[in-house]
């Protein structure tokens, strides 16, 4: 302390006085600024490990499909205006067997890049590459190998084209297209039932009638090159070759994903850290306050020696900046240990080869930076107070405070209430705006908490939603092409179907104006019972006759209701172009799709009357049998099982749940003893004379207690359905914030999730009532009297 000026000496020691208010102050600033870090810097990682990731594996800008091309037309496509290089080549759907396991796995199985320059270079993890001269070895994507244990020289078999071929696994990879793996159509990943693997050309080609051609090309732009010209002059080569259309690198699946990842972690950081500073603010405004209350006639001395406003003002800010560099040191080693960890989680989730984690100065700085200006805007008025009370005034004590009846003791309740329950509620209107506050802190705990359980219920609300309200199918089938009607008679002659309901889908580019969107058009049986479609409230609906049913989200992207019509460009077959009705708009939570009656699709598309999978019904304990049966079929490319979907999802969500709401509820626990503990102290500090009063006239320590505790008690009563009101608004910012055309948050909060949030108030309120109740029993009564009041 030697070298100190005289108020550095002050505030230090006022500091290490209320260390123990202050602590908990500095652990909700700590919560805030370790929100915005955890946030920030896992999406700088997340993008820097991205970029360099995607340069280093030459991530394509262009991709598209379709029915089969002569290699020739790869020529044409290298001489189109701002392309760099080209990968001709072959995606074959196939069905897999893994050793040792029963349920059904399908794959896609593509040729591995041309040439070390080419796009969608793959990154050797464990291996080799299969080498040019081998016709049966693979290379495969890591997330299906570590889910299904595989490593270099296990095998496994996949049926190409009806015929089966056994394997060989050369090496473990990954690939930039596939970063975020999951099957087309499905709802969630499923690294167990899902995979990639690369072979050679020459092999995959003959296997999948493939001689001399390809069906799938990646392009890669040169620089500056405009993605809509190169897409424009694509589509038109490709137009011959049955082409569905080219998409950008931000349409495609995985990049996609990833790109919602951190808009996710965007909007969630405008939140979070928001509540920690307002709360923090209030906290600080509550004791520096109550400090300066106390420290009037020290204040008037000091200007009496000749101490100036401004001097008074920066010995009360300098107590607040130190409590704010406490909670930014916590809070920045909080924030970068919990980034660095989720940047690892992500690393795993997502597959990359390597997770570079960044904290940017800039980042840390603007937290703290925000930290400190939310605590000053919250202390000035009281700091500015304390600079300006004239010296004399300072010297006497306030005003002692006029205590009047409440409105409900007037009401008539006053019969009803004890003593200390009169005592308690004048105590809450005589300071309105405190109590206010204070109960707004609490609140803010409980929103916390509430908000943690959003994603929970969301999900469960979702899988009953989408697996049991609108699908009723036990196996969906996909073909490997346009199948007959004929394949429908076939399936429902299979032993242990019960029912069996064709389906097909389309890719259609949707048009209304300016706007326009590309989904698939499927068709479905009209009143057909395995899957269902849902209209607005969720009340099962008919396919009508005539018209398109639009998803609500893909409505809202077209900017269309009931009534309107449509433009369809199909991008497949004879590329039809017409015009439809809008005859509704459904619930989906996941896609972005349009429903139309099979027989309207066969109108609209006569040169096609064909059918692209179905939906199985099975006598119940067949699935295998009817699994087994259907891998024999040459032309089914997919078996999708309902419970096997259901349960996977649940083994891939329930940790990254789990982590997300232990998370939240730390952060919940630390505002709420933050917020009660500091209203207690504060209210013990105030009334520490009155307290002592009534011990000495011969209260006992449990009903000087209940007196003090009483008021926190109410108040925190008080703010759980405020918390819970909040919660809920939070919730329906953040699922409007992340709805996209993959999937869409419905707006679902359970009660578990409301009492939990209860719990975690009460708990973090019975904490630190207990510490005070203890502190109560330590009054040093003497001592307390002798205050000047």
């Amino acid at each position: 302390m030697v070298g100190l000026h005289m108020l550095d000496r002050k505030w230090l020691r006022e500091l290490w006085h209320i260390r123990g208010q202050a602590l908990a102050i500095a652990m909700v600033i700590a919560g805030g600024i370790a929100t915005w870090i955890l946030s920030y810097s896992t999406i700088d990682s997340l993008n820097y490990t991205q970029a360099g990731f995607y340069r280093s594996t030459h991530f394509a800008d262009v991709f598209a499909g379709l029915k089969r091309a002569p290699l020739a037309v790869a020529e044409r496509i290298r001489g189109i205006p701002g392309v760099a290089r080209v990968d001709a080549r072959v995606a074959a759907p196939v069905n897999l067997e893994v050793p040792g396991f029963g349920e059904p796995v399908s794959g896609l199985l593509l040729t591995l890049p041309q040439s070390p320059g080419a796009p969608n270079q793959l990154y050797l993890r464990r291996g080799r590459l299969p080498a040019a001269d081998e016709d049966s070895t693979v290379a495969v994507n890591e997330s299906f190998a570590d889910a299904q244990h595989l490593k270099p020289g296990n095998t496994l078999y996949a049926t190409i084209s009806g015929k089966r071929k056994l394997l060989t696994i050369a090496g473990v990879v990954l690939s930039p297209e596939f970063v975020y793996l999951i099957r087309p159509g499905d709802f969630f990943p499923d690294y167990k039932r899902f995979g990639v693997l690369w072979m050679n050309r020459r092999p995959l080609q003959a296997a999948y009638g493939m001689d001399g051609a390809f069906n799938d090309v990646v392009l890669k732009l040169a620089p500056g090159a405009a993605p809509s010209a190169v897409i424009a002059r694509l589509d038109a080569v490709l137009a011959h070759w049955g082409g569905t259309g080219a998409i950008t690198r931000a349409d495609q699946t995985s990049h996609h994903y990833l790109m919602d990842e951190t808009r996710q972690l965007q909007t969630q950081a405008m939140i979070v850290p928001v509540i920690f500073l307002g709360v923090a603010a209030f906290l600080l405004n509550v004791v520096v306050s109550r400090l300066i209350h106390r420290q009037r006639m020290s204040i008037a001395i000091l200007k009496a020696f000749g101490y100036g406003n401004l001097s008074i003002a920066l010995h009360y800010l300098k107590l607040v900046t130190g409590i704010v560099l406490v909670g930014g040191v916590i809070g920045i080693a909080a924030g970068a240990w919990l980034a660095h960890g989720l940047s690892n989680i992500y690393a795993e989730f997502f597959r990359y080869p390597y997770m570079h984690y960044v904290l940017k100065p800039g980042v840390a700085l603007t937290g703290l930076i925000a930290s400190a200006l939310a605590a000053y805007a919250g202390t000035l008025a009281s700091v500015l107070r304390a600079a300006r009370l004239p010296p004399a005034q300072a010297m006497y004590p306030e005003t002692p405070p006029v205590f009047h009846e409440t409105l409900l003791e007037r009401a008539g309740f006053k019969r009803l209430l004890s003593q200390a329950g009169r005592m308690i509620l004048r105590h809450i209107a005589r300071q309105p705006l405190k109590s206010a506050l204070t109960l707004l802190g609490v609140a803010l705990a409980c929103a916390i908490v509430t908000l943690s359980g959003l994603f929970h219920d969301a999900v469960n609300y979702m899988i009953d939603v989408q697996f049991n309200r609108m699908r009723h199918a036990d196996l969906t089938v996909t073909f490997t092409d346009t199948a007959s009607s004929r394949a429908i008679a076939e399936l429902k002659s299979l032993p242990s179907v019960v029912g069996v309901e064709p389906l097909r889908a389309v890719p259609v580019l949707l048009r209304n104006e300016y706007r326009s969107y590309r989904t698939a058009l499927q068709g479905y049986v009209p009143g057909g019972r395995l899957n269902e479609l849902l209209n607005v409230d969720l009340h099962s609906i008919r396919l009508p006759r005539d018209g398109v049913l639009l998803t609500d989200y893909l409505a809202a992207r077209l900017g269309v209701a009931a009534g309107d019509r449509l433009q369809v460009d199909v991008l497949a077959g004879a590329r039809r172009k017409f015009s439809i009705p809008v005859a509704g708009v459904i619930k989906e939570y996941a896609g972005a799709n349009a429903y139309m009656s099979l027989a309207a699709m066969q109108r609209v598309l006569p040169e096609d009357p064909g059918i692209s999978g179905a939906f199985l019904r099975v006598q119940p304990g067949t699935l295998e049998q009817v699994y087994a049966e259907l891998k024999r079929r040459p032309k089914v490319a997919g078996v999708t099982i309902r419970a096997v979907a259901i349960h996977s999802f649940h083994e891939l969500m329930a940790q990254n749940i789990l982590i997300y709401a232990t998370v939240m509820l730390i952060m919940a626990g630390t505002i709420a003893i933050g917020v009660v503990y500091n209203s207690t102290r504060i209210a013990l500090s105030e009334r520490a004379f009155e307290l002592a009063t009534l011990r000495v006239l011969g209260l006992t320590h449990r009903e000087i207690a209940y007196i003090l505790l009483g008021e926190s008690a109410l108040l925190t009563l008080l703010a759980i359905p405020a918390g819970f009101a909040i919660g809920y608004g939070f919730a329906a910012y953040l699922a409007q914030a992340l709805a996209s055309a993959l999937y869409r948050v419905p707006l679902v909060l359970e009660a578990p999730t409301f009492a939990r949030a209860a719990l975690v108030v009460l708990a973090a309120a019975t904490v630190s009532s207990v510490y005070v109740y203890q502190r109560l029993g330590r009054l040093d009564l003497v001592a307390v009297l002798k205050v000047r009041e």
